[in-house]
């Protein structure tokens, strides 16, 4: 199978089994929009496994067609793409982590996805020793401000693991004035995953930004404290 026809029948699917209900349920969670077909999950997963398991393409054929998927105005197309690449990542190489790069600026358009793409394939590939955090160095001021949230996202399990938090904290200071909301979202969830096994770095790199960063970030980064806690967060 190639590119073009596995894009055809992904988009056949899709048509077929479309629920205007599904969408309507949806809607409220994207304030950027959902322009959706209205697959339920189990449907979803469904053809992607059935994809998958027919072995009728390569990694590079799903390449070749991700870069028309995620293009798509239609939410479950890029989520296609995700998903059957996930498919193939006992064969990802630092040229994957390039590819995924070129998605952003093509239509990687909400946090659903970027979150996904997050999970599923970037932090994965940081633990397997594929890419490493300077990876994302220019991530970090990109124009587009879903890939600068996936930074923080994606390092969230990374960080988790490791010993020493402090190359993370460091990692993501110069993002802290960051001007969007979706990635204060990002780096205050980083933030509060990071104190939970880290608490005592966390808390002074808060203590820090409170008077400078975005409250939103305060507020999910300290959304486990008690509220004792948070008081030492507001600003002065």
């Amino acid at each position: 199978m190639n590119a073009q026809k596995l894009i055809r029948d992904i988009r056949s699917f899709c048509e077929a089994h479309a629920d205007p209900a599904i969408v309507q349920k949806y809607a409220r969670y994207f304030k950027e929009g959902y322009d959706a077909y209205g697959l339920s999950s189990g449907v979803f997963m469904a053809k992607v496994k059935e994809l998958l398991a027919s072995k009728s393409f390569t990694m590079e054929t799903v390449i070749e067609a991700s870069f028309e998927l995620i293009k798509g105005e239609k939410y479950e197309e890029p989520s296609f793409a995700l998903q059957l690449l996930k498919g193939f990542s006992n064969q990802f190489t630092k040229e994957t982590f390039k590819v995924i790069e070129q998605w952003f600026p093509i239509g990687i358009r909400n946090w659903a996805h970027t979150d996904g793409l997050c999970s599923e394939l970037l932090s994965p590939m940081l633990q397997k020793g594929v890419i490493n955090m300077k990876d994302f160095s220019d991530w970090r001021k990109s124009n587009y401000r879903f890939q600068r949230r996936a930074v923080p996202v994606a390092l969230i399990k990374s960080a988790k693991k490791s010993s020493d938090i402090q190359p993370f904290l460091h990692f993501i200071d110069p993002m802290m004035m960051d001007a969007e909301r979706v990635v204060h979202q990002g780096l205050g969830w980083f933030l509060r995953e990071a104190w939970k096994v880290h608490p005592e770095p966390v808390e002074a790199f808060l203590l820090k930004w409170k008077n400078d960063a975005a409250r939103l970030i305060f507020q999910y980064a300290t959304e486990k404290m008690s509220k004792e806690e948070r008081v030492r967060f507001r600003r002065g």
